[in-house]
């Protein structure tokens, strides 16, 4: 992965700008060329892999730069004179590391390693709390409290200087809550407390930031490289002119403080929409959170009464950093792309080259507006975010029981396993085991590549596996745009109301409240929604307030990779409950008919008809398709039409009672078992040979205002629409819908 890339936009006009951010090994220049993306799968038993050169100014050679990332969240308080020239202060917080034996790790520090000084208080390589003075003068004091501090487990920790005399002390608070233990043992228990006498000059005069969570390493600029990274909990940071009694730090006097951060101070009822942080001091030194490291998180005192954030701030003041955080990669711009004003709607992509290297970028343009086409693909640009960089090939110790064989690495998978400063995915886990809850895209996502092939399933998944659909529309000859559920989250009913039909894409997996009300305000008024996957409006997230960038997701009781800690469910950027949609009355069937039931990765299967499938009502979908044939019993994706991911039809979770089931797919190996919330105790018998719910369910039904739904019910059903030269009962079976859906001829009521 010599060459790599992002950009700063993900959908964008005809007539905007969107930048482009490239780092370069090994080649002194690259070459660029602006290609619309149609079919992304390279298999050799499909139509092979397609793209349209485009011709604009953006295309070209450009100088090569290497670039770097520096993952890791802190907080950054910005210089000032009241943190400088200090010969007497305490610095103090509650804090929970969580990896206190991984090395050095700043808690509050105005430290610049790069000279060796300022004052800090610290973890040190022992993993005992610890103050470093530097006064300049070649003079350095450390003084540590030589008592190994306990991963997941809350300290009161201090460090002064006071009259000479420099003092380290932490006390655990091993009743709290949200520690790991509610017990420690007798020696683990008992606080600490050393000082010794020294002679140094005033502290801080070293131009560096004060950081929490890390220290300085050097300025780049306008960024920081940051060291001693820390993981875990901090709450209540405090810099005060004496040190506080434990009892003292919920509610100093100002007097008494240079400064003291309240974490919750920006909780409100509608969440936590801001990056930045409060100083409770005269001296209003408020800070800025780099890198989101993961907020709505319980403090200290919570007394696990009260579940949700907003309702309680004082005991969530805490956040939760980690060395492997990442918000945004921060790379210069290499190169712009002014959108031509007559391209067509559809789904582009940089291509990078450097020699033998390659590298897409990939991002999406919409219509004019007035200049819609009556039918619209809504890419499940969310769920890419989820996925993004996901590690599971390298760390799940569970891949291979997963698809039944070895997994199958890409160089992209090989890439991040040795680079996990490009970020993590929701499937993943920080390095110090707490779950990931918020993906960025402001990074190169190398697993949303066209020709990228993902471990996890027979061929394709996500976005490479989108184009699939994207190159039968258009073979098929079908008008389509292409538009985000970015867009939907932001603009609301309002994106889907020129169209006529709207599809989805393969997974769209991961949705928010706004996208789900828009797409139900669509069938209502009449819109006729194809869904063309499985295991969608699953997981409920949100967008950051004031960053379309970041999405969030607190995981629990459904299909998860971790599980969010008691207290820390509902999202940090709304306050919502978080988990499944099904949870909170929404189940997918009450969208799309259907909702996720069962999963498995080594073969795909077929459908068989239905007797609903003969109802005369429906005869129009079926047109040109035998009684008797098997459909699907093809394709790139397992080989057949239903795998992967499967949803079914059930009227209690919210399926119309109108609806027809017109197909369902069966003979599933034992490596497909229904998913965790479809059961209610562990037991024999969910496996695809001996469950009959292990199944992909075809069903359609009619909406008001003349709308319909249609749903595949199956991730791999895409796969199959290219099969013998797209002459298949697949591709019949969808033409048949779209061609109706998209016509003017009223479609027969059922119900």
């Amino acid at each position: 992965m010599e060459v790599v890339g992002y950009c700063d936009k993900l959908s964008v006009f005809p007539g905007e700008r969107i930048k482009f951010m490239v780092s370069v090994e090994d080649h002194s220049h690259y070459d660029v060329e602006i290609v619309r993306l149609i079919h992304g799968d390279t298999n050799p038993a499909g139509p092979g892999f397609k793209e349209q050169p485009i011709k604009t100014a953006a295309s070209g050679k450009y100088p090569a730069r290497k670039q770097e990332i520096h993952a890791g969240s802190y907080g950054l308080v910005p210089d000032s004179a009241a943190l400088q020239n200090l010969d007497s202060f305490a610095l103090q917080a509650m804090i929970c590391p969580t990896t206190p034996g991984k090395g050095a790790q700043g808690i509050i520090t105005k430290w610049d390693s790069a000279r060796n000084l300022g004052y800090g208080l610290i973890i040190d390589e022992s993993g005992c709390a610890a103050l470093w003075l530097a006064d300049g003068s070649g003079k350095v004091e450390r003084l540590s409290s030589s008592k190994p501090l306990i991963a997941g487990s809350w300290y009161f920790v201090s460090a002064a200087l006071q009259a000479g005399r420099m003092m380290v002390s932490q006390e655990p608070i091993a009743e709290a809550m949200s520690g790991r233990c509610a017990m420690l043992a007798p020696s683990d228990a008992a606080p600490a407390a050393v000082e010794k006498a020294i002679s140094i000059g005033p502290l801080g005069a070293n131009g560096a930031p004060l950081l929490i969570a890390g220290w300085l390493e050097h300025a780049m600029g306008s960024r920081l490289k940051v060291g001693g990274k820390y993981n875990g909990k901090i709450d209540r940071p405090r810099l005060a002119r004496r040190p506080l009694r434990r009892e003292a730090m919920d509610s100093p006097k100002p007097v008494d403080l240079i400064a003291g951060w309240d974490f919750a101070a920006g909780i409100s009822r509608q969440g936590i929409p801001s990056r930045n942080f409060t100083d409770l001091s005269f001296n209003g030194l408020h800070g800025t959170l780099i890198n989101q490291p993961t907020r709505a998180v319980t403090g200290y005192n919570w007394t696990s009464e009260e579940q949700n954030f907003i309702h309680v701030p004082a005991q969530y003041g805490a956040i939760h950093f980690h060395d492997d955080d990442l918000h945004d990669a921060g790379w210069e711009t290499d190169f712009e792309l002014l959108v031509p004003v007559g391209l067509k709607s559809g789904i582009y992509a940089a291509r990078l080259r450097a020699g033998d290297e390659e590298d897409y970028i990939p991002f999406y343009v919409r219509p004019l507006r007035g200049k819609e086409s009556r039918i619209a693909l809504l890419a499940p640009t969310a769920s890419y975010m989820a996925y993004a960089n996901d590690h599971l090939t390298t760390n799940s110790s569970v891949a291979q029981l997963m698809i039944a064989r070895n997994p199958v690495m890409q160089r992209q998978d090989l890439f991040l396993a040795q680079h996990r400063e490009y970020g993590l995915s929701t499937y993943d886990t920080h390095s110090d085991g707490s779950g990931v809850a918020y993906s960025s895209r402001l990074r190169p996502i190398l697993n949303m590549r066209p020709k990228y092939r993902h471990w996890l399933s027979p061929s394709l998944w996500q976005f490479n596996a989108d184009l699939h659909l994207v190159d039968w529309l258009t073979e098929k000859g079908f008008d389509f745009d292409v538009i985000t559920d970015q867009d939907l989250n932001y603009e609301g009913p309002e994106l889907l109301k020129p169209y006529k039909a709207v599809l989805t894409g393969s997974h769209p997996e991961y949705y928010s409240g706004t996208m789900l009300d828009a797409l139900e305000t669509y069938q209502r008024g009449g819109g006729r929604f194809m869904y063309m996957g499985a295991n969608g409006f699953y997981w409920i997230i949100a967008y950051h307030p004031s960053d379309p960038n970041i999405i969030e997701v607190r995981k629990e009781n459904g299909s998860q990779a971790w599980k969010a800690k008691p207290g820390e469910r509902h999202l940090s950027f709304t306050g919502e409950y978080g988990t499944l949609w099904r949870h909170r009355g929404r189940a997918p069937q009450k969208i799309a008919g259907t909702g996720f039931v069962a999963e498995g990765f080594d073969v795909s299967s077929y459908y068989r008809r239905m007797p609903d499938s003969f109802d005369s009502r429906v005869a129009f979908i079926f047109e040109g398709i035998g009684a008797d044939e098997l459909l699907g019993n093809f394709g790139l994706v397992g080989g057949g039409a239903a795998g992967l991911e499967l949803d079914i039809y059930d009227t209690e979770l919210g399926t119309p009672p109108h609806a027809l089931l017109l197909a369902s797919s069966e003979k599933h190996t034992d490596v497909y078992l229904e998913v965790l919330e479809e059961m209610y105790f562990n037991a024999p018998g969910v496996s695809g040979t001996q469950s009959a719910r292990v199944r992909g369910d075809v069903v359609y039904y009619t909406t008001p205002n003349g709308g319909a739904v249609f749903s595949v019910s199956s991730i791999a059903f895409c796969g199959s629409l290219s099969h013998n030269n797209y002459h298949n009962n697949c591709s019949r079976m969808i033409q048949n819908v779209l061609t109706r859906f998209v016509s003017e001829e009223p479609l027969p009521s059922l119900g």
